[in-house]
């Protein structure tokens, strides 16, 4: 099976194809470009390489949250799009779920943790053995605070990973038992979104693609504080 999957989660952006278990070509972005300009042109240069076109990939998948709301606003519809064009399925992955299909040939426990800034992350705990990933707790927007209390009750050392874990393991590491690994495995990529859509089977209609935020963007947050005063 031919997947294209993209994220756009956060400020890198990286479009990766595979066929089956194996990956036939990626791309990957971090500057100041917008991901509406960079991300098509990545997909055409991720098909030249692995020389074939948009009729040849059978599902497409992307991170459809949490992360920044333009982003993944970005990657759901450029996903959405090309699905229902083609009439194929297409995957919505958890930005968080496919950081820790970084790690699911290790036996141990993986914190996701994404800054949603104001003293909050987006997070949820996983437990990856033997090449697979379990879930242990739902996506969801907390204090850093809230996480430490959180953690505490997880046995043995907890893996933390994504955007958050530099900021997260300053204020959790003398009170739980926490480990940073390797940078290269901290990040989401499109290359995990594409595993945790095959490994997960996560497909659907491309009309039931929608963006999952976890939370208000600010302005909407704003106004309704303003509102209910």
């Amino acid at each position: 099976m031919k997947i294209l999957a993209i994220d756009s989660s956060a400020r890198p952006a990286s479009v990766a194809i595979i066929d089956d278990d194996k990956l036939l070509s990626e791309c990957f972005v971090n500057n100041s470009l917008t991901h509406s300009r960079t991300l098509l042109v990545m997909a055409d240069n991720a098909l030249k390489q692995a020389d074939l076109t948009f009729d040849d990939i059978d599902a497409f998948a992307v991170n459809n949250g949490p992360g920044s709301f333009t982003g993944i606003r970005i990657g759901v519809s450029l996903v959405k799009g090309l699905a229902f064009e083609r009439g194929k399925k297409c995957a919505p992955v958890s930005t968080l779920e496919s950081i820790v299909y970084n790690f699911r040939f290790d036996n141990c426990s993986v914190c996701a943790v994404m800054d949603a800034r104001c003293n909050q992350v987006y997070t949820a705990l996983f437990r990856c053995e033997n090449g697979k990933v379990i879930r242990s707790s739902p996506d969801e927007a907390m204090s850093i605070e809230e996480l430490a209390v959180k953690l505490k009750n997880v046995k043995g050392r907890i893996y933390l990973a994504g955007d958050g874990a530099d900021v997260c393991f300053d204020k959790l590491s003398s009170s739980v038992e926490i480990i940073k690994p390797d940078e290269r495995l901290i990040y989401q990529n499109a290359y995990s979104v594409a595993a945790a859509a095959l490994t997960e089977n996560y497909f659907i209609d491309s009309s039931e693609l929608v963006p999952s935020y976890l939370r208000l963007p600010q302005a909407e947050r704003e106004l309704k504080a303003k509102s209910n005063k």
